[in-house]
């Protein structure tokens, strides 16, 4: 029996679609990779920052003041600065190839636009860090850590918006219901608390309160998603949105807990945070799960 005549276009275009199927998994793979480095990136810069060890190289920035005209580490502070600055260089690179790949590999321009915006960042941040190196003030500690702050919520929305479409209302009710667990957790390693903030213990802090902050993101990128399926999730996006800002508030605080006024403010940040996740929790429990699924972005 004769099956149907090939048609020459026919391998052309399967490797066609082969080929657009791998470069979008390996753009996904590439966004991944780039926002779980700068997570990590994140808390050794808090790690550094907390221990001083940026301050070992003060005297001779961009050196150090190891052997060689300060290219090695001289102690274990040192160490910490030049692993900082590895692992940033490393990150930056990833950055830009993940850019690259989100202007060739898609056309969301909401992705474009993250991704530009943690790329031209980059260089101001790294002008920041010379700046907590040689003049450790309020100001370059504070800029330093906003400016990570952006970068990091760029790349975890770019990374959301390009998988759009594992979105479903079971995914936000379980994201918010993971910040809500979280919160406690934040609370017990909160400055003055129960432990003292070393700098290990505010390298673990920030790994929570990052990892919250990036939940509650996902949380309002996938009600924002799924909105047309559920008149709720309308209001989940916008009190997931507050509820990370509010977090970023209350992160940026935590750092600088050094009076009672601070103290109470950072208190009274994370409160609001944890009463605006439980709020948008409440309001997925009494959502019903949608067939529906949202297009790619």
């Amino acid at each position: 029996m004769c099956g149907r005549p090939r048609n020459p276009d026919d391998s052309h275009d399967a490797s066609h679609d082969t080929g657009a199927t791998m470069s979008r998994d390996r753009l996904r793979s590439l966004l991944l990779a780039t926002t779980g480095l700068t997570y990590v990136l994140l808390l050794i810069g808090i790690y550094t920052a907390a221990s001083g060890a940026g301050l070992t190289c003060a005297g001779r920035w961009p050196l150090c003041d190891g052997a060689v005209f300060g290219l090695f580490p001289a102690n274990w502070p040192s160490f910490i600065e030049w692993f900082h600055r590895l692992i940033a260089m490393i990150a930056g690179f990833v950055v830009i190839g993940a850019t690259y790949g989100a202007w060739r590999w898609q056309d969301g321009r909401r992705i474009r636009l993250a991704m530009t915006t943690a790329l031209a960042l980059y260089p101001v941040q790294a002008l920041l860090g010379a700046g907590t190196v040689l003049d450790y003030s309020l100001f370059y500690l504070t800029a330093h850590f906003l400016t990570a702050l952006t970068i990091f919520g760029s790349l975890v929305l770019a990374t959301l918006w390009y998988v759009a479409d594992i979105a479903s209302i079971r995914r936000v009710r379980s994201a918010l219901f993971v910040a809500v667990g979280l919160f406690p957790v934040l609370v017990a390693l909160s400055p003055g608390t129960l432990v003292d903030h070393t700098a290990a213990v505010q390298a673990i802090y920030y790994a929570i309160g990052l990892a919250l902050f990036a939940t509650l993101l996902a949380a309002a990128v996938w009600s924002g998603l799924l909105e047309a399926t559920a008149s709720r999730l309308s209001r989940v996006r916008l009190l997931a949105g507050v509820g990370a800002a509010t977090l970023a508030a209350q992160l940026l605080l935590g750092r600088y807990v050094y009076t009672d006024l601070i103290q109470l403010l950072d208190a009274t940040a994370m409160a609001a945070a944890f009463l605006i996740a439980v709020a948008a929790a409440w309001l997925t429990a009494r959502i019903e799960p949608a067939a529906a699924s949202p297009q790619a972005q």
